[in-house]
């Protein structure tokens, strides 16, 4: 994907990423961690995205920044799953907000990325324990699947 991104750097053997997000909140650190989903078949991983806690360094998936830049923050999450899919294969990745607004927030903003997100990755969407192939704008989806093509 060719989209505007901030640099990141990995560590944990391709499972763990940082980068900051630069706005009118300041420079924040933000982490994307991938952990293998147990006794998933096929295998899953789950993405965990968010904010260090700045005591214990654990990720906290309720901070809110508000540093108006979903958008490129969306874009560099993305690119992480395309090197975490790099070095472990194309595997399922899991996502679901914190919240049901976060949840409808990573929506608006995998709709609004639609055209470069679904030339890359399958994207479905869970709604009533049914996964169902993403559709922008259509159902409120519960958490999502993606998986690169």
């Amino acid at each position: 994907m060719n989209l505007n991104r901030y640099d990141y750097f990995n560590s944990n053997n391709y499972q763990d990423y940082e980068f900051y997000s630069e706005g009118p909140q300041g420079r924040i650190k933000k982490v994307v961690q991938y952990t293998k989903i147990p006794n998933a078949y096929p295998p899953a991983y789950n993405l965990a995205f968010g904010d260090p806690d700045p005591d214990t360094g654990e990720l906290d998936d309720t901070a809110i920044s508000n540093n108006h830049d979903r958008d490129i923050v969306l874009a560099t999450v993305a690119n992480t799953i395309t090197e975490f899919c790099n070095h472990y294969g194309n595997h399922y990745i899991y996502a679901k907000g914190s919240t049901p607004s976060r949840t409808r927030l990573y929506q608006m903003g995998i709709t609004g990325l639609w055209e470069e997100i679904s030339a890359v990755f399958e994207v479905y969407g869970l709604k009533d324990n049914v996964w169902w192939r993403f559709t922008p704008n259509h159902i409120n989806y519960e958490a999502f699947l993606v998986k690169r093509k």
